[in-house]
């Protein structure tokens, strides 16, 4: 049984501000080994359900956060910028389940650490009308592909939000939000239980396969807000991206994998646009 592993960083255990996830920072050097543990823990649940086969996606930041030396040795991992499907790389390589680690609530939304793709910049995001995370967008992307997620691990609210786009996953709380930059966190051997537990019992619940889900007939809709005016104008350099307010965009594409290409796409392009002292 093979299954693919998303590793983000924010809702890891223990993390809770910009600095702990930051590359380079101090206080990401000493959380990396959390997220190198929390995707251990679900690792070691996934392979007592039957797992043969984990290939780990590296998914935060420039996706090279995690310790090769310490992972465990019955997973590989796929690590690296630049991948065609970002954090959802490797979903193509005919999984027959996701499990999404570390992962965070969307822009505009209570969360710790919550943002869509920028930290800031993007203030909302909403597909076909409904706000979405990146965890709903990766999952509808999944869906695509017919692969079920089985797992979500992050903050309390992370997890309830995916309860909206992925009701049959197993959840694991390793934080409680007390604000966008503070938690109550657990100890990472007890965060670690949880995980395996969560994993164990999510792959064994794996439900039957149905193939990959159809998109809706009009296709996915993002409309994105920014925090600046000139930000609009920017995105609309992409060809199919109109704008629709001084700070929104629009697009709508036929299916998840060419909409969540140019929502990447439109993330790099309104990034450098982001001025250093007036965003």
């Amino acid at each position: 049984m093979k299954v693919l592993i998303s590793a983000d960083m924010e809702g890891v255990t223990g993390v809770t501000f910009p600095d702990d996830c930051e590359p380079g920072h101090p206080r990401w050097e000493y959380h990396r080994r959390f997220l190198t543990d929390d995707v251990n823990a679900a690792i070691a649940g996934l392979a007592a359900a039957g797992a043969t086969e984990i290939l780990v996606n590296e998914a935060h930041a420039d996706q090279r956060n995690l310790l090769l030396d310490r992972l465990d040795r019955r997973a590989t991992l796929l690590i690296g910028t630049h991948k065609p499907l970002g954090m959802m790389e490797g979903v193509d390589r005919s999984p027959d389940a996701v499990a999404f680690v570390g992962y965070h609530t969307g822009a505009g939304q209570p969360g710790v650490l919550a943002h869509t793709y920028l930290p800031n910049t993007i203030t909302a995001v909403r597909i076909n009308g409904e706000p979405a995370s990146e965890g709903r967008m990766n999952a509808l992307l999944a869906d695509e592909y017919g692969v079920p997620v089985i797992l979500v691990t992050g903050d309390d609210l992370a997890c309830e939000d995916a309860r909206g786009w992925a009701p049959h996953a197993a959840h694991a709380v390793v934080k409680t939000c007390v604000d966008r930059y503070s938690a109550i966190c657990l100890p990472p051997e007890l965060s670690a239980a949880r995980i395996t537990e969560a994993a164990r019992e999510g792959l064994t619940a794996l439900p039957a396969p149905t193939g990959a889900i159809a998109p809706p007939a009009e296709g996915y809709t993002y409309e994105v807000s920014f925090d600046a005016a000139h930000l609009a104008p920017a995105a609309c350099y992409i060809p199919g991206i109109v704008q629709t307010d001084p700070l929104t965009v629009r697009f709508t594409l036929p299916t998840m994998y060419e909409a969540i290409r140019c929502f990447r796409a439109l993330t790099r392009v309104v990034t450098s646009a982001v001025e250093n002292c007036y965003g």
